[in-house]
């Protein structure tokens, strides 16, 4: 497909993007070694300090729970598979020199560089292949996709002459971006996370077919499980082959993917009115300050256009300090647009955002409330957590 998220280059000859770039590279190299240390070498450590008669009961049948480890063990081996294809890709995307051939390159000590919070973030990537990338994720797809597409499939119905241009920020692992190019509609994505970047750039462009993987979604957590066939379920992913489905598809608009800070970005005046429509899924509530997300999705619709949104508000931000949200820039040097990592906060309820979207200059066409929005939800756990959802549809006055 070609479709390589645009900005690449740029962003790595900046000292501070090289270093979240290579740490999220290593949490992609690390994840095997991580995932077998905390999730069965500590349990075997665990289970050999049992009693011995209890640890000889529970070695036998019907529990089997060393068995157990070992295909525990198996399974984050292929999650492994996984992590290290969008490794590669992520490498050779960036030109990037793997130290165990090029000793002494600047590059050298990469493999060590992921912190406790970048490994989390690539286990919880490769998870997110469930939602986006599995036939098991099209229920979470519909429900949170489905609306989204439905809204702006009747905006394409008056909208006469050529494809409307859609912008999806936060844009994750690309599934709706793709899923709306194959609808018709000409559809930038947009993404700040590397690990998402990498992962979403793997999928779409270098997975050499679908079914390509197995993974293990609920593999790394032994509680709330019914059974251990249920603990150990597999996907197969990605349910399609990109390229191949798109290839297929009769008149599909384009696609283009941009990394970088969504408000720095969007908010720059050559960005003013360039799309007809902007979809944000799960999205607004990663705002540290949600009025900068709504000026900047103002600034690059045009008049008359879309903004579509689904989602919850878990306010990404609530807990942290003032100031700390971000890339760890330094915030001391004055008042100059620093995107995401602006100092300020605030958390409003859905009334008060809807009431804020009214407030700078937009409609509210469609409104609805309490839909039921899983995120990566295992529907076998004892333990079901579902969002109710907002979706609303606002025109721009």
């Amino acid at each position: 497909m070609a479709t390589e998220w645009e900005g690449n280059e740029q962003a790595y000859e900046d000292p501070d993007e090289q270093r979240v770039l290579l740490a999220a590279l290593s949490s992609f190299y690390q994840y095997g070694r991580a995932a077998h240390f905390n999730t069965t070498h500590l349990r075997r450590q665990a289970f050999y300090a049992l009693p011995r008669a209890h640890s000889k009961l529970l070695a036998a049948p019907p529990f089997s729970y060393l068995d157990t480890l070992n295909a525990v063990d198996d399974a984050i081996d292929s999650n492994a598979k996984l992590s290290l294809a969008i490794l590669k890709s992520g490498v050779e995307s960036f030109g990037i020199a793997d130290p165990a051939t090029v000793p002494g390159s600047k590059e050298s000590d990469w493999h060590g560089k992921a912190t406790s919070n970048d490994l989390e973030k690539a286990r919880s990537t490769l998870r997110q292949f469930y939602r986006d990338w599995s036939a098991e994720g099209s229920v979470e797809r519909e429900a949170c996709y489905g609306p989204v597409i439905r809204a702006l499939k009747k905006e394409q119905q008056i909208h006469f002459g050529s494809n409307m241009k859609v912008l999806v920020p936060g844009a994750g692992l690309g599934r709706l971006v793709f899923d709306l190019c194959c609808q018709g509609f000409d559809t930038e994505g947009n993404e700040i996370s590397y690990h998402q970047l990498i992962a979403s750039s793997y999928i779409l462009n270098h997975c050499p077919k679908p079914h390509a993987h197995t993974l293990f979604p609920w593999v790394h957590s032994f509680s709330n499980h019914r059974s251990r066939t249920n603990h150990l379920r597999s996907v197969m992913v990605p349910d399609i082959h990109p390229a191949a489905t798109l290839g297929a598809v009769k008149n599909p608009g384009t696609m283009s993917m941009s990394a970088s800070d969504f408000l720095l970005l969007y908010g720059d005046e050559d960005q003013k009115d360039s799309f007809d429509a902007v979809a944000t899924v799960f999205f607004l509530d990663t705002a540290p300050n949600v009025i900068r997300y709504i000026e900047v999705i103002k600034n690059c619709l045009r008049k008359g256009g879309l903004l579509v949104n689904i989602g919850p508000l878990l306010w990404h931000f609530e807990n942290n300090a003032p100031g700390t949200h971000g890339r760890g820039k330094d915030s001391t040097g004055g008042q100059e647009a620093q995107g995401i990592a602006d100092p300020g906060a605030v958390e409003l309820t859905d009334d008060e955002v809807v009431a804020l979207i009214e407030k700078l200059g937009f409609d509210i066409e469609y409104r609805e409330s309490g839909i039921s929005a899983p995120y990566i939800q295992d529907v076998e756990s004892m333990l079901q957590n579902t969002y109710m959802a907002s979706h609303w549809v606002a025109r721009k006055r």
